[in-house]
């Protein structure tokens, strides 16, 4: 857990790849794409089903560590609208436990624009929280600050003649985008153009490491 600060409020980044709000006592994740491994069955697309679970067991135990009584899930929580209604019986038991015992919002995103309330929680296309916008995709034109995901950042940095990526976090005065914590997620590196054009080119990208945070300019 690393302490850093942003738009003028505490928070605290977690190698996990959420991030911890301390006044709030809040957790906020982005791009869990849940059923992903669902969806691509679905066309013949053979993949392990146990995406879902992984991702919740995960989530469950950074819910209990650092004692969260607000969750905020910023977009892409599920692959598609019909998610939910695919997720093994494990798998829901453990999601309906969370939303049963936390203030729980669902921000919608490009992969699940309309959710149907069959998981608990609350949903919303975004929310304005303390001075601070929460939503799915950043939007260069909003200049409040702004908590994001959608775009999966991933810094890769060559270490010891190697290749090494990672996810992180990409933040600039005003915008900070979450890594996407599903455990069936791709990443894109945070110099893409894409990413770029949302944020702009003074972002830097922060990797938190034990207890220290490590910045990247992406613009190196």
């Amino acid at each position: 857990m690393v302490p850093f600060s942003f738009g003028g409020h505490d928070f605290t980044a977690l190698s996990a790849g959420a991030l911890f709000w301390p006044a709030r006592a809040a957790l906020l994740v982005a791009d869990l794409h849940l059923e992903k491994a669902s969806w691509y069955a679905g066309g013949g697309q053979m993949l392990p089903p146990y995406d879902s679970l992984a991702t919740l067991t995960e989530l469950t135990a950074l819910v209990a560590a650092t004692g969260a009584q607000e969750v905020w899930c910023l977009g892409d929580s599920f692959h598609d609208a019909e998610g939910c209604d695919r997720l093994l019986p494990d798998a829901r038991a453990m999601l309906l436990a969370l939303t049963g015992r936390t203030r729980w919002t669902w921000i919608t995103g490009n992969h699940d624009p309309v959710l149907r309330d069959r998981c608990g929680g609350m949903v919303t296309q975004e929310a304005a929280v303390d001075g601070l916008v929460l939503r799915h995709e950043a939007d260069p034109a909003e200049t409040r600050p702004e908590l994001s995901g959608h775009f999966h950042p991933k810094l890769r940095v060559r270490v010891r003649g190697k290749m090494v990526a990672r996810r992180c976090f990409v933040a600039t005065r005003a915008k900070l985008v979450l890594p996407a914590f599903g455990a069936l997620t791709g990443g894109l590196d945070v110099d893409h153009p894409a990413l770029i054009q949302a944020v702009g080119r003074s972002a830097e990208a922060l990797v938190p490491v034990r207890d220290r945070m490590l910045r990247f300019p992406v613009a190196a």
